[in-house]
């Protein structure tokens, strides 16, 4: 049988300035970094959630950052200022990446081809040496930006969705294009591949969720009208079993992975949840916990519980039901 969800949340995490946009992961399961507006990069502990630890401060908004656990590394995109390489122990800056004065919007680290991909808002993929963070090549095939990436380890392929409507799918060793998904209908700013590297998630400004066959050549399989407005981020629970999606419509939904169906929505009346746009989600492996952060300048904790049962709702392709 299918499942429901309790939500409870458990701890509003209160300290940046202005709008938060990114979340990340650190070595340990209740470790949470935030960036945004304010430049602040803040760590959190969830098992202690009321008091953030300033980190790094920038001078300038930060929309991604990824931590290098092999070497307890943060990374840390400087709008117009290029990649921060911070060291978690001293705090310190470890390397300054100079690229072209434009937003960073995503990082992906690969430590399968050695390399850390940031996405640009000039339409450029800067790929970056991840053992002397030297860079390496620019990878360029819009002038539009690149939102957001995503690594399918067993195919060896980098996604990365654009403004200018496209999916793009590139040889993550090579950077050679090799597909381009184009039913989209508006800029793409979430990608993710499911935990067994079979399909890929994609969203953005068409609130439209799309889902990609990756061994059909990326077959679209089906589409879901995930919200009332853009989707910000699509994020899979630590076993697989769910995934989460967030938007600029101030909610957030959990969906079951296998079939698609929706299983709760998270928002402001029913949860007392963010009053402004969600942009960012990490599922927690400590205790299953939900972090969201939003426009409103702080980040929720959400305690997720599973029972049986959940509501109908299905996955679409473009002349019927599947």
């Amino acid at each position: 049988m299918a499942s429901k969800i309790q939500v409870q949340k458990v701890a509003t995490l209160t300290g940046h300035r202005d709008c938060v946009y990114t979340l990340e992961g650190g070595a340990a399961p209740a470790t949470v970094y935030s960036a945004g507006s304010d430049g602040m990069v803040a760590a959190w502990d969830l098992n202690k959630p009321e008091n953030g630890e300033l980190i790094a401060k920038v001078t300038t908004s930060v929309y991604a950052l990824r931590f290098v656990p092999e070497r307890d590394l943060l990374l840390i995109g400087q709008n117009l200022e290029g990649l921060q390489v911070i060291d978690l122990k001293s705090k310190a800056i470890h390397k300054s990446v100079a690229l072209p004065k434009v937003p960073i919007f995503d990082i992906a680290y690969v430590p399968e081809t050695g390399q850390i991909y940031v996405a640009l808002g000039n339409g450029g993929i800067a790929v970056i040496g991840a053992d002397d963070f030297e860079l390496r090549s620019m990878v360029r095939k819009s002038d539009q930006s690149v939102r957001c990436l995503a690594y399918n380890k067993t195919t060896n392929e980098l996604a990365a969705g654009y403004s200018d409507n496209m999916v793009r799918i590139f040889d993550a060793g090579s950077t050679e294009l090799k597909y381009e998904l184009p039913s989209h209908t508006n800029s793409v700013f979430t990608v993710v591949y499911s935990p067994d590297d079979s399909l890929l998630l994609t969203a953005g400004r068409d609130a439209h969720l799309r889902v990609w066959q990756v061994q059909e050549k990326y077959k679209e399989r089906g589409y879901v009208i995930a919200h009332m407005y853009t989707v910000n981020h699509i994020t899979y629970s630590p076993d697989g079993r769910y995934f989460a999606t967030c938007s600029m419509d101030k909610s957030i939904k959990v969906w079951d992975a296998q079939t698609f169906k929706l299983l709760k929505v998270i928002d402001k009346v029913r949860n007392a949840s963010h009053g402004t746009s969600v942009n960012k989600l990490f599922w927690s492996a400590h205790q299953n916990q939900l972090v969201s952060c939003s426009d409103d300048r702080t980040i929720s904790v959400w305690d997720i519980k599973f029972s049986l049962d959940h509501e109908d709702y299905t996955l679409r392709n473009q002349t019927k039901n599947i």
